[in-house]
């Protein structure tokens, strides 16, 4: 892809401020302020923000219209999607680093949520997320179609739950000091780290009223960007330093966790990273949609980041 042809350092930061006003404006709740401030510590900390610019990459590939140009309806329901599949993603991280589960003091650089608040606030606040996400998809959106608000509840539910990301997490918890073979990896991490990046796409799509032909696709597209997405996260964790990281570097060697860098070893794990990058580039650029630039950026970006 051609930087000259697109920027996609502009317009990540046009979607980032975008995404980052109508997040803020989901988060201005009127709920007790020791749950609020901790779901707004966990949600509105930055990040990579990968989910959403996805879901907004997709739309804009399907119609041909920056969310800028988008009808007034259509806008909404492509940040209304996105802030819902953050609060998902945000809750998933604040249980993760729970001690419990992977017991962390360190995400995006600053105090865990429960090292912050405690971690009976940092559940609730985790909780407090997920159902705000089932209840923006589920809100009054001029020009969406009940179906799509359904279509876009179960997505996200199936994604999120015991068949994707929960599941996915169980499965990575039980195979702690164990020795996973290539397939049984790849479906843990496609339902851990995969089905929320899939979901991303479709329901991007769907946010702008986009034809089967169109979700077919993009589902194809983001099984493999979340596949990819994980073996670099692999990677990352055993090459990068925390600094870099924004959290604790190494702790899926020193937790005896199977990744792609154990089975593989890191050249051979980025090196499939790749290959997965560039079969859903292949995938994009065969598949006829009107305006892809940013999607094929995004997808660039999956293996190419440093955190």
């Amino acid at each position: 892809m051609s930087q000259n042809a697109f920027d996609w350092a502009q317009w990540r930061l046009r979607r980032l401020d975008e995404f980052e006003w109508a997040l803020d404006q989901a988060l201005s709740l009127q709920a007790p302020e020791a749950l609020l401030a901790p779901m707004r510590y966990a949600a509105l900390d930055g990040g990579k923000r990968m989910r959403p610019l996805l879901l907004m990459a997709a739309a804009e590939a399907v119609t041909g219209l920056d969310t800028e140009a988008m009808s007034a309806a259509q806008r909404q329901a492509v940040l209304q999607a996105a802030c819902a599949l953050e609060c998902v993603h945000v809750y998933s991280l604040m249980h993760d680093d729970l001690p419990c589960m992977d017991d962390d003091d360190l995400r995006r650089g600053r105090p865990t949520t429960h090292v912050q608040f405690g971690e009976a606030m940092a559940m609730l606040a985790g909780d407090a997320l997920q159902t705000l996400a089932f209840e923006l998809l589920s809100a009054d959106l001029p020009g969406v179609r009940a179906s799509t608000q359904v279509a876009w509840v179960s997505r996200l539910a199936q994604a999120a739950g015991a068949v994707g990301m929960c599941g996915g997490q169980a499965v990575d918890l039980s195979a702690v000091g164990q020795r996973l073979d290539q397939t049984a990896l790849e479906a843990m991490h496609a339902a851990k780290t995969g089905a929320l990046l899939r979901a991303a796409l479709v329901m991007g799509a769907e946010a702008v009223q986009a034809q089967a032909s169109a979700l077919e696709l993009l589902d194809v597209v983001g099984r493999d960007l979340g596949l990819a997405f994980q073996v670099i996260d692999d990677v990352l964790d055993a090459t990068a330093d925390t600094v870099t990281l924004g959290k604790t570097a190494g702790k899926d060697a020193a937790n005896d966790k199977p990744t792609y860098v154990s089975l593989l070893g890191v050249d051979a794990a980025r090196s499939y990273a790749h290959a997965l990058a560039d079969r859903a580039l292949a995938a994009l650029r065969a598949g006829g949609l009107v305006h892809a630039p940013a999607l094929q950026a995004l997808a660039e970006q999956v293996v190419r980041r440093s955190h």
